[in-house]
């Protein structure tokens, strides 16, 4: 199972309506996460460090990331977090 990290241009966010979902926020932390749905989220701010499948993925402003539905993860929030995001 594989975290998907890129950059999409401001095109491609209006073309998927990424501005239109909902947004999360969170406070400096860590803590454990399972997705029983795929999630794709854009970071509006912020900064974290997932960890999952012996991996350390770096994610933070401006990234589009995708994570996998089954993906069992420890989220370590380093800056506070605001993203849009989207389950499928």
């Amino acid at each position: 199972m594989k975290i998907e990290v890129k950059k999409l241009s401001e095109e491609e966010i209006t073309q998927m309506g990424i501005r239109t979902w909902a947004i999360w926020t969170k406070e400096i932390s860590k803590f454990d996460w399972f997705y029983d749905s795929k999630e794709m989220c854009l970071f509006l701010e912020g900064k974290v460090i997932v960890e999952a499948n012996n991996t350390k993925i770096e994610i933070k402003k401006g990234d589009f990331v995708t994570f996998p539905k089954g993906l069992s993860c420890v989220w370590n929030v380093l800056e506070p977090v605001k993203k849009h995001y989207l389950f499928e």
